[in-house]
């Protein structure tokens, strides 16, 4: 089976009331993590790849790494650039076998964004390609999106049709309250989403798929892993797992998972050579982080996703 695309995928999740996990993915340890857990629970995936991403590894080895996951597990997966930032990346990911791209051009006012989106979705649409736009602004850091607390702002459902009909966005990213990174709320500060927010703009695209970026959960009890071994994560926070539920049975149909990922696989290592300081094989400590972060990964398909079953 090729690499698929997330036309068919959205469709049916809409339909069916589920929403599809995409992941990022930096190494190979993670994605055999990813692909295993979904294998297992035969789940459709997306994986995608940051442009930090592909500065690290290499954007032909992650692409071969994921040709191999398919090849290994027959499972339908689509290959996605995450936040992509201009035509040009957008571009080559596209003329390199990419079946999804991302282009964000949310830190632009509205006509310009729409302008950068058009220009994409043209482009990609020529080469059976979907595109995913974004409209609000999320708080954050995560690889080469910095945003302040002041810089970002809530989708407004007011122009949600408006975008979409001038742009032929294939789905849209909206800002309902998540963010990018660990940090996503305060201590003291009850963690919510904008629903109706959410539910105003269903109703204004019905049948749309909406996606949700900087929808990591924090797992405390990797926080606390972290901490013991020697880490430093304090007051890390993340969106309750029962709100991303809740949104995968509306229009959400693609919840983006990066933070917890990281934080799986880097509690995993520091737990492992604190308590085997004589261990320098890297397969010695990489293995109990791939298995960990496939447990992960199950626990977001089947508990929070609901896409377990849906390959």
């Amino acid at each position: 089976m090729p690499l698929v695309g997330t036309k068919e995928m959205f469709e049916k999740a809409y339909k069916e009331g589920y929403a599809i996990g995409a992941f990022n993915v930096n190494n190979m340890e993670i994605i055999q993590g990813i692909t295993e857990a979904a294998a297992e629970e035969k789940a459709p995936l997306i994986l995608q790849v940051s442009n930090g991403a592909r500065k690290y590894a290499k954007p032909i080895y992650l692409k071969k790494l994921v040709e191999a996951a398919v090849y290994d597990t027959g499972l339908p997966i689509a290959l996605h650039l995450d936040h992509g930032d201009s035509f040009e990346l957008c571009k080559d990911c596209i003329d390199s076998g990419f079946t999804s791209v991302m282009i964000d051009g949310s830190k632009y006012n509205f006509e310009d964004n729409i302008a950068l989106t058009r220009q994409v979705v043209e482009y990609a649409h020529a080469h059976d390609i979907c595109v995913e736009g974004e409209l609000g602004t999320l708080a954050g850091i995560e690889d080469d999106v910095n945003v302040s607390a002041e810089d970002s702002s809530y989708t407004r459902p007011d122009q949600v049709e408006e975008f979409v009909e001038r742009t032929g966005v294939d789905s849209l990213a909206i800002a309902i309250g998540t963010s990018h990174g660990a940090y996503k709320f305060k201590p003291g500060h009850k963690p919510m989403l904008r629903f109706d927010i959410l539910e105003e703009v269903e109703k204004r695209l019905p049948g749309f798929p909406i996606v949700l970026h900087g929808a990591s959960s924090v797992p405390q009890e990797w926080v606390k892993v972290v901490n013991e071994f020697g880490g430093q994560m304090p007051d890390a926070i993340g969106i309750p797992e029962e709100l991303l539920a809740k949104a995968a049975k509306m229009a959400v149909c693609k919840i983006n998972i990066d933070s917890d990922l990281r934080l799986v696989c880097t509690a995993s290592v520091r737990e492992h050579l604190f308590e085997h300081p004589d261990h320098f094989d890297p397969r010695q400590y990489l293995k109990p982080a791939r298995e960990n972060i496939k447990e992960l990964v199950r626990h977001k398909i089947v508990d929070v996703l609901g896409c377990n079953g849906k390959a």
